[in-house]
């Protein structure tokens, strides 16, 4: 009974009705779509810088990170590799070798660090090879190529088909000397790579620098970045098993992660004030009903209904309008979303600043389970709490004091 009396009294005053549930609509759909863009734009953020040059997840020896060293290798990547591929979130891995030297032509030089990549792997993990906007990538065929940054061919005064002159340390601490061909030069947006790093074939760098199978990196991607995240305890687990370390996403970018915590705590103090400023609005507005029918109260009470009774109508009263409000609200906040998640939204004239980081000019909203319900779920929760103060008020009414008022 007390069910059937709250839905029909919420619509005994139909237009106030429908502003309340606009309002919450509103809000809700507001909230919605916001997080699925926040959090699919960071998706996006990750993916392309990490999709640029140092995949998903890296596996590296113990202390390498901190301090990259040539001798800290991985002294058994194809093993490693063949237990990669048993990972449902892993679609390809690859091996590197890493190494900081001098490259020379004629009387100029500068410091590079020097990839050596198999290219039949590495292609899946990187898209610098399809950043080459000069000449060629390196392919499974090359011996003696080598493939530069934009900005470190123009320091170096190179152009397609000279020879670069190399040197550098060995594993064995030898002199590590080569003399290899440009054949191509790419360009990232990224000007530290542009400026600082180079490309050779992994079997020309194993040769010059006496790796003897060894590698540095063993680089990994999914079809999704999440993929990747989800399987992170068994990755760990492998990274142990062979006495390694495993990197995931925010230790390869610890900058976007800073930004990405940064910008959702900023937003977090955005979307709290959003919805305590409309809570309390449409808590105000139902404070006020409640105010103006303490003469039906008082008729009801003295017709023998209890308080207690009276009270939770008018709670159920909230919490209908609350949940029919917030539910139209999140199905409009999917509809625009789903639209917006198809389409993209561009930010003109931001395509150059986008670019230097590794970003599409076009984000995506991604809609999930958590940016769908986190939002309308506050502003039922508040409500449905809040609600005590109109109950309340009702418990403390007598009969014939609210008759007469």
């Amino acid at each position: 009974m007390i069910t059937a009396l709250a839905w029909r009294n919420i619509w005994r005053q139909p237009i106030r009705t429908a502003l309340s549930m606009l309002g919450m609509a509103l809000t809700s759909a507001l909230l919605v779509f916001m997080l699925s863009f926040q959090f699919g734009s960071y998706d996006i953020m990750k993916s392309s810088v990490l999709r640029i040059s140092q995949g998903f997840g890296q596996f590296q020896a113990k202390g390498y990170k901190a301090d990259p060293e040539t001798a800290k290798t991985i002294k058994n990547a194809p093993a490693l590799r063949a237990d990669l591929a048993k990972i449902p979130g892993v679609t390809a891995s690859s091996s590197r070798s890493v190494a900081f030297v001098l490259l020379a032509n004629g009387e100029r030089s500068f410091a590079a660090a020097v990839v050596g990549v198999d290219m039949k792997d590495d292609a899946k993990i990187s898209k610098l090879s399809s950043m080459v906007k000069q000449g060629r990538p390196l392919n499974a065929t090359d011996t003696n190529a080598i493939v530069l940054g934009e900005g470190l061919a123009r320091n170096l005064r190179l152009k397609l088909g000279d020879t670069v002159t190399m040197l550098g340390s060995g594993l064995d601490g030898s002199v590590a000397a080569d003399a290899l061909k440009l054949v191509g030069i790419f360009k990232s947006g990224v000007p530290e790579l542009d400026r600082q790093v180079a490309h050779v074939p992994l079997a020309r760098f194993d040769e010059a620098f006496g790796m003897n199978g060894q590698v540095n990196i063993v680089a990994i991607t999914g079809n999704r970045l999440n993929d990747i995240v989800n399987d992170g305890r068994k990755l760990n687990a492998l990274a142990d098993k062979y006495g390694l370390a495993y990197l995931d996403w925010g230790a390869l970018a610890p900058g976007i992660k800073q930004a990405i915590t940064l910008d959702m705590s900023t937003a977090f103090i955005m979307y709290l004030t959003l919805v305590v400023v409309v809570v309390f609005i449409i808590l105000n507005t139902l404070y006020m009903s409640v105010l103006e029918r303490t003469h039906e109260f008082g008729i009801l009470l003295a017709i023998g209904m209890k308080p207690a009774q009276i009270g939770k109508m008018v709670w159920a009263e909230m919490i209908f309008l609350s949940l029919v409000g917030n539910g139209i609200g999140i199905l409009l906040g999917i509809a625009i979303t789903l639209y917006f998640q198809k389409y993209g939204i561009v930010f003109k004239g931001m395509d150059a600043i986008y670019a230097q980081w590794g970003l599409p000019a076009r984000f995506y909203p991604m809609l999930s389970t958590f940016s769908t319900f986190i939002g309308p779920s506050a502003i039922v929760i508040s409500i449905v709490v809040l609600g005590v103060i109109p109950y309340r008020r009702v418990l403390g009414l007598e009969p014939v004091e609210a008759m007469s008022s």
